[in-house]
């Protein structure tokens, strides 16, 4: 059993995965998420900043929605993101999608297996092979 103080309240809670919240936490979070979610669609082209007022939301915990790809920014939306790995403007999540693949192909690439060497197979290059005695 995983025992842990939430982040938010300091209450003693059951630790199982993800962000270290208390469920009353969490909750109110995904209440939070909710109405900002709600404000950007009645309030079109509208910027972090701004959201983060009307909503009463920190302006990290917008961004880490649109990284976690909660959250996706329009083509009109004065909010842009930049992929961490080539700074390409992207609308949600971390990377573009050219990154994305390269990122996913390294991980594949790097949770392969090695192969065994095949079994060298030692060839007499002659026409007719002898046999010999040591």
């Amino acid at each position: 059993m995983n025992v842990r103080n939430c982040r938010n309240c300091g209450q003693i809670f059951n630790y199982v995965t993800g962000a270290p919240l208390c469920q009353i936490c969490k909750a109110r979070l995904e209440e939070k998420f909710q109405e900002v979610k709600k404000y950007i669609m009645e309030h079109r082209g509208v910027g972090i900043a701004q959201v983060s007022e009307a909503c009463d939301v920190e302006r990290s915990q917008i961004q880490q929605w649109l990284r976690e790809e909660r959250l996706e920014v329009t083509e009109d939306s004065a909010i842009f993101l930049n992929c961490e790995k080539c700074g390409a403007h992207i609308r949600s999540g971390r990377y573009c999608d050219r990154c994305r693949v390269e990122v996913s192909n390294a991980f594949r690439s790097a949770m392969r297996r090695p192969e065994a060497p095949a079994p060298r197979v030692n060839k007499d290059t002659k026409d007719n092979p002898k046999m010999r005695f040591l």
